[in-house]
């Protein structure tokens, strides 16, 4: 007995063609993916402006306010200087 090798099997690979991308194509993507993040962005600005004003209320129902600058800087014109002031002044 005599071994005999098979025939050869010949493959040809075929690429698939590849699909041409129109200028339509492009402005279509650009739009879609601007559309997102414009909506993107007016959801994330509603969620932070109702946190704001959800935070103001609040403040406003437990009177939680914080002190004006003025206030805390103690710089409110028209007022006299307290005693302590006026001493720390003196020296």
């Amino acid at each position: 007995m005599v071994f005999q090798p098979p025939d050869p099997v010949i493959v040809r690979v075929i690429e698939p063609a590849a699909e041409t991308t129109t200028a339509a194509d492009i402005l279509i993507g650009a739009l879609g993916l601007t559309g997102v993040m414009l909506l993107a962005a007016l959801l994330l600005g509603g969620l932070l402006g109702a946190l704001l004003i959800g935070i103001k209320k609040l403040r406003a129902r437990y009177d939680l306010e914080p002190l004006p600058d003025s206030e805390a800087l103690r710089v409110t014109p028209g007022l006299p200087l307290t005693s302590s002031s006026s001493a720390s002044l003196d020296r």
